[in-house]
Formats: structure tokens, C-alpha cells, sequence
């Protein structure tokens, strides 16, 4: 065997013993990174398993996300928000009886204060970007800060077939808070939050979803470097299911008509009346009243399959109108229900028409009065679940 051969096996050897030895390194590295990032954990109420096993209360299952049986013209499908269902005449019944709220009770125990290792503070309830109430929410802890387009990207594909919304916030270590991880940020954080909302207008999370979120969070926190900790999916699914109920219980929308009675309503009268009340055409062709703070408080929709645009508003017509109000996005919805309907009975005036509900009978006082304790009697359940309506965790929920 010459001198040359014996060098080649000898760097061979060598070679395979660095390998080992580096591999060695890293398995050393990760454990202690581990060990450091979760053995000073304290109670986190987003991901401490008896808190996930927490169970809330729905209402019974009435079997539909609407009441009644009317429906929106063609134009106004879209509107109603509800994907496979119309908008729908709510029918009076009485709001099922709360149980009284204690400090051990599920809704109390959804809005305690989440604790978390390294005296990072708990979410900020005012952020509302992420609740454990809503959302089904992955921790992940990594030892050097990541950038938020390397947090983002990382899994987009995977988490793009997910059929729930997905939110991420990051701890700023400078500002010492809690804000969100934006695609195109410039921020890097060590201690990220990753929510997986479990109900909205389509129905609860399915178990694939959860499937789905878990593997790709897992799959983030080996590409960062870190380590990440999940919440039991069975009981998230139990929540997802019963706070579904519970939105299927108070999810309504009430809209009054304007219909023509002989004469057809010219655009340029509507779009004279509705300016004139402070409405404005939005992005779906409606025209849309909003509040302070850029919430929708109701809209107006064409009862024909013409959408309101500014370009055709001159040359167009029609032949009835709706208001409409979502029921749980607004918040002081009696309030709000009689603004409305004012604005109907004002838009019936100028244009000779008739108020009208959806099965074609005049709407008087004496009607608008039992929808208006219907509105309080569900708005108070979800104050109650504190899910209160038009707030942001109920936007996020009935959408």
C-alpha cells in the first residue's frame, strides 16, 4: 500500500470522525436551547393543557346559522356574508337563559391572562389579533431573533391550504409588547404566537386543518431553529364545535326593503339620498354607513342584479332597495336597527315608496319593536360570552 493510499484512508477517517463529532455538537446545541426556553415556563393559559380542556357553553343547536325563510336578490348575495345561506327574515323567540358567570366559569377562564417564559408579558386583550377564546394558538420559541419575512414565508404553502384564517404576532423586545407579524416587516422576534381561528361564518375547524397546522408549525420551528409547543387538538375541537353552536344561536341579519310602488327609483335619487346620509359606495357595490372608527353600521343593496357603482349611477334604475344590518358585528344594535329604519322611512318618502319587510307587509313601529328586544336579548348573550358584538373578536367570528 503506497504512502498516498494511507493519507486518502487516514483523511477519511478524520472526516467521519468531524461528522460525528459536529453532529454530536448539534444534538448538545437543540437540547440545550430546549432546555433553556421551557424549563422556567409559567402557567400559559393559551397552552396549558387543563385551560385548553376548558369547555364553553353554546346554545342548542337550532340546526341553521340563519332564522326564517326569505332571501336577498341576486346582487345582495354576496352581502350577507354567509357562505351557502341568504340573508333571512329573523323570527322572534326568546334568548336561551344564561348561567350565571363565575370565577371558575368558561367564559372567565377564556379571559385570563396568558403568562409566558422569560418575563415576556401576557397578550394584550386590547390587540385582539389573537384570543383563546377564538383561536387555536401554537407557541414558538426560538434563541435568535428571526426576521418576519423568514417567520412568514416559511410555510406559506402549507398553511395556504388550511380554510381558517391564520395570525401571527411577535414580542418587540425593544417596545416590550406584543404586535403583529406583518409579511412585509421589518421586525425579528424571538418569542412568536401563531392563532388558528376555530369558527367563522363557514362552520368549526376540521380535524385536518388541525392536522395540517400542527405539522407545518412543527416544520417552522425546526427551520428557525427553535422548538414549539401545541395545545391538545381534541379539546380545541370540542371548543370549536360548541362555540359554533353558539354562533349559529345569534347569528342573524335584519333588513328592511323599500320597494317601488308603480315608478322605478332613478340612481341619481338614491345616490343623492344615500350620500346625503353619509353612506358611501364600497368595494361590493354597495352603498355602505360606517362609523367613527371605519366599522359598517348597515348597507344599502339593490334588490336587482345590479351592484352600485359611481360610473352607472346616472343611468341606472330599479325597483326596490335593502337595508341591511349583521346583527353581531354592530355594536349597539337596537341603536343602530332604529337609524336604519329611519333611514328606510326617509328613503320611502322621497322616492314614493313603501317600507316594507321581506314578506311584503308595511313595517310599522309596532313591528320594528319585537326585532329591536331580539337584537338586545342576542347582543347581551354575546356580551355575556364575551364575544361582545362589533367588537373585533366578533368581526373575526362572523365573517
Amino acid at each position: 500500500m503506497t504512502d498516498l493510499q494511507m493519507g486518502l484512508i487516514g483523511l477519511g477517517g478524520v472526516a467521519v470522525i468531524g461528522v460525528l463529532a459536529y453532529n454530536k455538537w448539534q444534538e448538545r446545541k437543540h437540547r440545550k436551547l430546549a432546555e433553556e426556553l421551557l424549563s422556567a415556563r409559567q402557567a400559559d393559559v393559551l397552552l396549558d393543557e387543563s385551560v385548553a380542556d376548558e369547555r364553553v357553553e353554546g346554545y342548542p343547536d337550532d340546526g341553521s346559522r340563519a332564522l326564517g325563510d326569505s332571501h336577498l336578490p341576486p346582487a345582495a348575495a354576496g352581502a350577507a356574508a354567509r357562505v351557502g345561506q341568504e340573508r333571512v327574515e329573523p323570527l322572534l323567540r326568546e334568548a336561551p337563559v344564561l348561567g350565571e358567570l363565575t370565577p371558575d366559569s368558561d367564559a372567565h377562564a377564556l379571559g385570563e391572562t396568558v403568562h409566558i417564559a422569560h418575563s415576556v408579558p401576557p397578550i394584550s386583550a386590547p390587540l385582539c389579533l389573537l384570543s383563546p377564546a377564538i383561536d387555536y394558538i401554537a407557541a414558538i420559541e426560538v434563541s435568535e431573533p428571526a426576521a418576519a419575512y423568514q417567520i412568514r414565508d416559511a410555510q406559506r404553502a402549507t398553511l395556504a391550504r388550511l380554510g381558517k384564517t391564520v395570525n401571527w404576532i411577535g414580542f418587540n423586545e425593544q417596545l416590550h409588547e406584543w404586535e403583529p407579524i406583518l409579511e412585509d416587516g421589518d421586525g425579528a422576534y424571538r418569542h412568536i404566537r401563531v392563532g388558528l381561528q376555530l369558527v367563522d361564518r363557514k362552520g368549526p375547524v376540521r380535524d385536518g386543518d388541525l392536522s395540517i397546522f400542527h405539522v407545518a408549525i412543527q416544520d417552522l420551528a425546526t427551520e428557525l431553529m427553535g422548538v414549539a409547543e401545541l395545545p391538545l387538538r381534541e379539546p380545541a375541537l370540542q371548543l370549536a364545535s360548541q362555540l359554533d353552536e353558539f354562533c349559529a344561536g345569534v347569528d342573524i341579519q335584519i333588513g328592511v326593503n323599500v320597494i317601488s310602488q308603480g315608478q322605478v327609483f332613478p340612481g341619481t335619487k338614491l345616490r343623492a339620498l344615500a350620500e346625503s346620509a353619509g353612506m358611501v359606495i364600497d368595494a361590493d357595490g354597495r352603498f355602505a354607513r360606517f362609523d367613527d372608527e371605519g366599522n359598517v353600521l348597515f348597507v344599502l343593496l339593490n334588490q336587482e342584479t345590479e351592484g352600485f357603482a359611481a360610473a352607472s349611477m346616472r343611468s341606472m334604475s330599479t325597483h326596490g332597495v335593502t337595508f341591511l344590518l349583521d346583527v353581531p358585528r354592530v355594536a349597539n344594535g337596537d341603536r343602530v336597527l332604529t337609524q336604519m329604519v329611519e333611514l328606510g322611512r326617509r328613503f320611502a318618502e322621497s322616492l314614493h315608496g313603501a317600507l316594507v319587510d321581506d314578506n311584503r307587509r308595511p313595517l310599522s313601529e309596532s313591528a320594528i319593536e319585537p326585532i329591536r328586544r331580539q337584537v338586545v336579548q342576542y347582543q347581551t348573550a354575546m356580551a355575556h360570552r364575551q364575544l361582545p358584538a362589533g367588537g373585533a373578536l366578533a368581526r373575526r367570528l362572523f365573517s
